[in-house]
């Protein structure tokens, strides 16, 4: 491989990383206000808590039971 092959190769490579670099940099610059909010809830959020787990108040206490009626009322009315 030549010199002038080696050298057009290190070129590429340098304006690859180059553009790769912009478009970073535009992205950061475009949505910077998402980003900022996103990285600042990372910052509050306690990484000891897990979102899967489910705490003992957040489980719904079950149903009431059904109000309780005796069928054996209705037939005294008669």
């Amino acid at each position: 491989m030549s010199d002038r092959k080696k050298m057009g190769k290190a070129k590429e490579a340098v304006v690859v990383a180059g553009a790769l670099a912009f478009v970073w940099l535009a992205i950061e610059l475009a949505f910077k206000p998402f980003l900022s909010q996103t990285r600042d809830s990372i910052d509050k959020s306690d990484p000891t808590r897990d979102p899967d787990e489910v705490p003992d108040a957040a489980v719904a206490p079950p149903p009431p039971p059904p109000p309780e009626t005796d069928a054996g009322d209705a037939d005294k009315d008669d």
